[in-house]
């Protein structure tokens, strides 16, 4: 294989040199827990310190309303979960979509099971809710509109100021899973009247196993893990200091360097889009223009994505056939069923998602490759002769 193209950064990021020179003191001589009292305790604990202001300024928060996490994951559970507990005496209805990251989808859904009710807002064939009904969905027992800022697998972006003005002209909480925006377009928690905001560092080329959840000033959230003081009481377990180190500097370098960097991806994306539109019955999944940068899904009809992504594999491309979290499933994505996309349709799914260091060269070889592949697969397919 002479060549190695990287297009699943929806999935995760390279480790950026920035990040990895924040990290390395905090890995070796800077080992001290945060906790203690010493100097080395100290030394960490004005890292951390330094580390949370980074990350607040970027998504235009306070420091004291960011609280580490170990993923996006936990961040959904510990947002979603803790106003079940603390209102579900209010109230006990939720609203969100059809279309969520399973750590918002799984977690309603086990809500469910305990009592609650959730309405699931349709979208239309972009991936869109209507705020129209948004509004007639709200009830007076209402406690919580959860509604992701874009989309993992089509790369849809939503109305979130919109939405977030609506739920605080009802007094109802909001909270958006934010792993796919934050880094990537801005993110301004306060203007967009957000109340709990999910991130995680490797989607934005910080290290893996670290996330963030902002919580608003006067939101009340149970502890999620107990046993110790860290996080405030609220989230205990001695901190992951380098990783904290890194997600601060990656998510400042992706902040700074947006306007740039979104600009080169995007062409990037519209020509690979552009190309890949030229192969017979083939169609872009998610809203073609309101879609992050490095975004580009198709279903290509009468050919299955997995046998797509693993040829495409040996030709020395990384692609995915929908969210990483749970391309094990030999089920049809359902956020493409959501959109309306038949199941045999869906099945034919391949994401791309290009970042920072993908080139154009690399946007040529994957338009060289992917409609070989496609003819290929076509070609023994008997459904392919029907069609």
């Amino acid at each position: 294989m002479s060549r190695f193209v990287y297009a699943d950064n929806a999935a995760t990021t390279r480790l950026s040199e920035t990040a990895l020179s924040a990290m390395l003191p905090w890995l070796q001589e800077g080992f001290g827990n945060p906790s203690s009292v010493y100097r080395l305790g100290r030394a960490a604990r004005r890292a951390l310190d330094e580390a949370r202001e980074t990350v607040a300024a970027a998504i235009g928060a306070k420091p004291d309303e960011i609280f580490f996490t170990g993923s996006g994951t936990e961040a959904d559970n510990w947002a979603i979960r803790g106003v079940a507990e603390i209102l579900g005496q209010k109230g006990r209805h939720i609203i969100t979509t059809a279309i969520e990251h399973h750590a918002v989808d799984h977690t309603v859904k086990d809500l469910e099971k305990h009592g609650f009710d959730v309405t699931y807002l349709p979208v239309d064939e972009y991936g869109h809710i209507s705020l129209d009904d948004l509004r007639a969905t709200i009830r007076s027992d209402t406690i919580l509109i959860t509604v992701m800022f874009a989309n993992n697998e089509i790369g849809t972006i939503y109305p979130i100021r919109e939405i977030g003005a609506i739920a605080r002209e009802n007094g109802i909480l909001f909270h958006t899973d934010a792993v796919q925006a934050v880094g990537h377009i801005p993110v301004d928690v306060t203007a967009m009247e957000i109340d709990l905001m999910s991130l995680s560092a490797h989607k934005f080329r910080g290290p893996k196993g670290i996330g963030a959840l902002y919580v608003r000033k006067g939101v009340r959230l149970p502890s999620f893990i107990t046993g110790g003081a860290q996080e405030r009481g609220k989230r205990s377990g001695t901190e992951n200091v380098a990783g904290i180190c890194g997600m601060a500097a990656a998510l400042e370098e992706s902040v700074q360097t947006l306007a740039a960097s979104s600009a080169k991806i995007e062409a990037l994306r519209d020509k690979l889009i552009a190309g890949l539109l030229q192969i017979p019955r083939t169609q872009l999944t998610g809203d073609p223009v309101n879609r992050l940068p490095g975004s580009a899904s198709f279903v290509f009809e009468c050919v299955e994505g997995e046998a797509m992504i693993l040829l495409l594999d040996a030709a020395g491309i990384a692609a995915s056939s929908g969210s990483a979290c749970s391309s094990g499933s030999l089920d049809p994505s359902h956020v493409l069923l959501a959109i309306g996309l038949p199941h045999e349709i869906a099945h034919g799914s391949v994401r791309l998602s290009l970042g920072e260091e993908n080139t154009e060269a690399d946007v040529d070889y994957i338009l060289e490759t992917l409609p070989n592949i496609v003819e290929k697969l076509r070609a023994m397919s008997p459904l392919w002769e029907e069609a």
